[in-house]
């Protein structure tokens, strides 16, 4: 019997929406021209019928903060020195734009201006522990504490929000950051207010470096300033969407899909589909603008990601209900071309099939749990991701929420946890849910009491019933390697824990090992439901190494723990499947993931002949990518069907 798990939202905090806005009811094709300063002359009606030949139905396009592309008048913000007198490029563009139903959300940076503002306000800025301001390129880095946050601002608002009809604002670099463009760690806000008020509220002096302490207190700046500038966009332009970093207090939750030449490897393919089913999962009642960047680092902002990285991530977003996206420097008038020459026909061809790319909500029955934001719990992404990968690669659809605070009710079959494990999941098995805890990490909740806890052990799990492991057949020992927690369950154990033995040399390799009947997995009751408690790091090993042992225990995990799974398919791992209704539609998207190798991008390998059993009676079905019927045969409460081919993406619907 499916587990009912009810979650009570707290999504709407801080929104004063008195009804959905268009970036939930209308399919987004979303492009930021990212502009600089030297590009405020613009040729406005060239860059709308760019955007309309492109089909893209929403430009995100600069306004203001660092350089105003319109004639301010209010102190202290500067018009680009490019814009001309008597020049209104906003307006222009806005105009042009409109005129071509294309919407446009203007964007502004407000952490950092002109020596000139510093002069005259010196305590309105970020101070570093020396008492020095933070400089780069000659503009000065603002304070989310100070007086141009917290007042000046909304002055600079209040007359771009009167003077133009936006459809949105959204805010870049918002709060203090503690590293500029190069890398340079600048340290912790060190300026009067900060010092201030954080004594105020936690009785001590600034740390050094940030803990759990100044997270909090950061997360609750950046949230209070937050809420304000939403509150003033709602005053002033009601139907206007409100776009940021965070989550609290808007429309819309901005995150980027972007590269770093010093980011450790191994790269992200699901990048798109981790920021969107997350944003969309956690927050129902917003959209999730992921913006796909084209450039390799900030260094080369000129230089483009690979073409098929491009295209992957745009399938993806849409695939998880999110907005199609696509972010360029600059004007069209791109130097490397790549990137926006694959961004085009993908924009075209959701123009052409819009219907399907609005309204989409997750149909999973598997809920992966993501660590929360702004609790000051430091998480490790490793064990999130090779839990979603694992996911992914067995083709169980899965809802990603990195909170337990939801719109809707919902109905999950399962509940996967790695680090974060939060107390209401008691409740969730007591009724009758499922849930897989993989972490040494206690959870918020008593599942087994724990003898201890070890932080690096490197030796090796015993695989103890192979009928009950049947994708181990071949395999006896599992490695190990990092913390294992230590479990008091009684026995017997599916798998148990072997731990270190010598290495080396060759002559001594493990003639020390011994067997314990310690726990590798344990699973009981709880109420209706199950946990089964891996106390290792099964997602963490398997983001790192793929080893096909890690892999094949999950597997076996997931068919005990879900002997009825909603898909069951022949499709290669690397096709990425997603299940989401549409009204009375239900959409399912694949994606060929097959062209990631390492740290390239190449065209993914055609796939044919993908078998599908997916949950739910239907009487027909069609693929759109490549258009054609589909012949459907139901079984014992399953439909059983063909997609045929699979090139880079198909989308099938089902009713």
């Amino acid at each position: 019997m499916w587990a009912r798990f009810i979650l009570i939202s707290l999504a709407g905090l801080g929104c004063a929406c008195a009804q959905e806005g268009w970036w939930m009811k209308e399919p987004i094709r979303w492009v930021q021209t990212n502009l600089r300063q030297t590009d405020a002359g613009l040729d406005a009606v060239r860059t709308a019928n760019q955007l309309a030949d492109m089909r893209a139905n929403v430009l995100l396009e600069g306004m203001g903060g660092i350089a105003a592309y319109y004639p301010t008048t209010t102190p202290f913000h500067y018009a680009s020195p490019q814009l001309g007198q008597g020049r209104d490029m906003f307006g222009d563009v806005l105009r042009e734009a409109h005129a071509r139903k294309i919407r446009v959300v203007g964007r502004f940076d407000f952490s950092k201006t002109s020596k000139a503002v510093f002069d005259a306000h010196p305590e309105w800025f970020f101070r570093q522990a020396s008492g020095q301001p933070v400089i780069y390129n000659g503009l000065y880095s603002t304070c989310i504490n100070g007086g141009y946050y917290r007042g000046h601002v909304m002055k600079i608002l209040t007359e771009a929000l009167e003077k133009y009809d936006v459809d949105g604002l959204f805010f870049n670099m918002f709060g203090n950051q503690s590293r500029d463009y190069s890398g340079r760690n600048v340290g912790l806000c060190h300026c009067d207010a900060c010092r201030r008020l954080y004594r105020e509220k936690f009785n001590k002096d600034i740390p050094a470096m940030p803990d759990d302490d100044y997270r909090r207190f950061m997360f609750t700046s950046s949230r209070e300033v937050a809420a304000a500038i939403g509150d003033l966009i709602r005053a002033k332009r009601p139907r206007a969407g409100y776009f940021n970093y965070i989550q609290e207090y808007t429309d819309g939750i901005m995150s980027e899909s972007n590269t770093a030449i010093a980011r450790p490897l191994p790269l992200w393919p699901y990048s798109a589909s981790d920021q969107v089913n997350r944003a969309r999962n956690s927050q129902p009642g917003k959209m999730s603008i992921n913006l796909n960047m084209q450039f390799v680092d900030f260094w080369w902002r000129f230089a483009t990601v690979p073409r098929e990285e491009i295209a992957l991530r745009s399938w993806q977003s849409m695939a998880h209900g999110g907005a199609l996206t696509f972010e360029m420097n600059g004007t069209f008038e791109q130097q490397d071309r790549q990137a926006l020459e694959t961004a085009k026909p993908i924009f075209r061809w959701a123009a052409a099939h819009e219907q399907y790319y609005a309204g989409q909500t997750s149909a999973a029955r598997v809920l992966l749990l993501g660590a929360p934001s702004g609790t000051g719990r430091a998480h490790s992404a490793e064990p999130y991701r090779g839990l979603f990968r694992l996911l992914s690669e067995e083709h169980i659809p899965f809802a990603v929420s990195d909170n337990m605070d939801w719109l809707w009710k919902r109905e999950f079959d399962l509940v996967v946890a790695s680090e974060w494990a939060p107390a209401g999941l008691k409740e969730y098995v007591e009724n009758g849910g499922q849930v897989l805890l993989a972490s040494a990490a206690k959870p918020d909740f008593d599942v087994f009491p724990i003898v201890r806890t070890d932080s690096d052990v490197k030796g090796y799990v015993r695989v103890r019933d192979h009928a009950a492991l049947p994708s181990l057949k071949d395999t006896d020992l599992l490695m190990l390697n990092g913390p294992f927690t230590t479990l008091a369950a009684s026995g017997p154990h599916m798998l148990t824990l072997i731990p270190p033995s010598m290495i080396g040399p060759p002559e001594f390799v493990h003639i020390d090992m011994k067997d314990t009947d310690t726990p590798a997995l344990a699973m009981r009751k709880m109420g209706k439901g199950t946990v089964a408690w891996i106390p290792w790091n099964l997602g963490g090993m398997y983001y790192l190494h793929s080893l096909p042992a890690h892999a094949g225990l999950f597997r076996d995990l997931m068919d005990r723990l879900l002997p009825r799974r909603q898909l069951r398919t022949n499709a290669h791992p690397l096709v990425e499947m997603t299940v989401m209704r549409q009204g009375s539609r239900t959409l399912l998207h694949l994606i060929n993931l097959s062209g990631h190798s390492q740290t390239a991008y190449h065209a993914p390998v055609p796939m044919g002949a993908i078998q599908i059993r997916l949950a739910g009676s239907f009487r027909t079905g069609e693929t759109v990518r490549t258009p054609g019927g589909m012949a459907i045969r139901v079984n014992q409460g399953y439909s059983e069907f063909t997609v045929f081919p699979l090139t880079d993406y198909e989308l099938v619907v089902l009713e």
